[in-house]
């Protein structure tokens, strides 16, 4: 065996913590069923993390309008049950197609340009798409969202599952979806393509010269993000029953930024970790002061950026210089 070999498989090797965390999440849905909605959007909101980790912090692909897959994968799973047919796992498989189908048509927009180029590009293609779910207001529903989508009932080997109004059935739904991603996406990073496209992460010039096929790999991997991305937006259509504008939004573009700010970009598992505690702070600080939860979430984002996240899981390293 090559050198090579034997440090992908070594960097393949499961570690202890990742199994911890699986093992974490399976457990919430037993110990928490009180606060399955809690943790079924967080669990939504890890996967979207996941997504854009994938472009952003092995690709190098800033962009603004990730939200674009998002709302599609979202429309595309609520439309699904509401005129074809209510399986959640039909739907779900049509929402990840047609969001790597338009992953795929808009590889295209950020072959070129510089990192402000793709920025105002991304945020465009998501801006386009809003537009037309407002307008389409006899499929989607417009301004008022696409209501009514009933989903059927959660077919699995132990049986058929119907889902409650308490969230127990969707959380459970969400994170076996949440588990297949991660495990896909965990395999594909530590593949020899993983490690071609942390190359072109570092220098797109040099991973060029050597003979690496720069564009391909970028069409395949915003591909796969974008898919990814679209299974978090439906399952935030099959969870809640509906579908509305905001999926298409900037804030959530930006909210899943912020995610991978605190969580850290470049390994899958920093967008897992960000949702937690994004979330549990968005809700905490909102519960605590309604009014001004902006800002303390706000303050809590800039702490983090100027001591940095080493720092502070780690205060004795504090008088150390930078």
């Amino acid at each position: 065996m090559s050198a090579v070999a034997q440090a992908l498989r070594a960097q393949a090797t499961w570690r202890w913590w990742e199994l911890a965390t699986f093992a974490f999440l399976a457990l919430s849905w037993i110990a928490l069923p009180g606060q399955a909605l809690l943790l079924n959007e967080i669990a939504i909101l890890a996967l979207f993390a996941v997504s854009l980790d994938l472009i952003l912090g092995y690709a190098g692909i800033v962009s603004l309008g990730h939200a674009a897959f998002f709302g599609i994968g979202s429309y595309a799973a609520a439309l699904f049950a509401k005129l074809v047919m209510p399986d959640p796992w039909i739907g779900m498989l049509f929402a990840i197609a047609i969001a790597a189908l338009l992953g795929a048509l808009c590889s295209a927009l950020i072959l070129r340009g510089s990192d402000l180029t793709r920025l105002m590009v991304t945020l465009g293609v998501a801006s386009i798409l809003y537009e037309l779910a407002n307008k389409l207001d006899w499929l989607t529903g417009g301004a008022d969202g696409l209501q009514g989508v009933v989903m059927g009932p959660l077919r699995t080997p132990f049986g058929a599952f119907d889902f409650d109004l308490g969230g127990h059935t969707a959380y459970a739904y969400t994170l076996v979806v949440l588990g297949v991603c991660v495990l896909l996406a965990r395999r594909l990073v530590h593949s020899p393509f993983g490690v071609s496209l942390q190359a072109l992460r570092d220098n797109r010039l040099r991973a060029a010269s050597i003979g690496l096929s720069v564009n391909a790999r970028l069409v395949v991997v915003y591909t796969v993000a974008a898919a990814i991305a679209g299974a978090a937006g439906g399952l935030l259509a099959q969870t809640t029953g509906f579908a509305s504008l905001d999926v298409f939004d900037f804030h959530r573009s930006a909210e899943v930024l912020l995610v991978l700010v605190i969580g850290g970009t470049g390994y899958l598992y920093g967008g897992i970790f960000g949702a937690i505690v994004f979330k549990l702070l968005h809700d905490l600080i909102s519960a605590w002061t309604p009014q001004y939860w902006n800002f303390w979430l706000g303050s809590f984002l800039v702490v983090l950026v100027l001591v940095g996240r080493e720092r502070l899981t780690k205060p004795w390293t504090w008088w150390k210089k930078s």
